[in-house]
């Protein structure tokens, strides 16, 4: 049954969703060719540790998110935007993603991990970008 206020039925509509990428997107593609570009050997989305992070660098136990602004409720513009159609359900659904990700971080640093979220904001300063990267290798 599809809300009075979405203008796809749910076939549609779970055809849009299912388009929806969870790896290989540009943000994070964008951080894969800053660390190709400072030498950086990494692996992808290592689905053995907790929440599978985006990027990891086993040798300097180090676990990158990349995360969307919106999907993952970031602090700035775009990720404090709520929709103004089905607004109850985008409220959970970022709340539930930002308690996964805590989970998720906290599991890691227990294990002995180093984490970081880049978001998707902070992407599009390259030369900052670069230097957070370098700090971190």
């Amino acid at each position: 049954m599809t809300s009075r206020s979405d203008v796809f039925d749910a076939e549609k509509r779970s055809a849009v969703m299912r388009r929806v990428k969870g790896k290989d997107t540009t943000p994070e593609m964008t951080v894969r060719r800053a660390l190709t570009g400072l030498g950086a050997r990494y692996r992808l989305h290592r689905k053995d540790l907790p929440g599978s992070p985006d990027i990891v660098m086993p040798g300097r136990r180090l676990a990158l998110f990349v995360h969307g602004c919106f999907w993952h409720g970031h602090d700035c513009p775009r990720g404090a935007r709520v929709p103004k159609q089905n607004r109850d359900y985008w409220t959970a659904k970022v709340a539930r993603n930002v308690a996964r990700d805590a989970r998720d971080r906290e599991a890691l640093a227990a294990a002995g991990w180093r984490v970081e979220t880049l978001w998707e904001c902070e992407l599009k300063d390259a030369p900052a970008l670069e230097a957070r990267l370098r700090a971190l290798l």
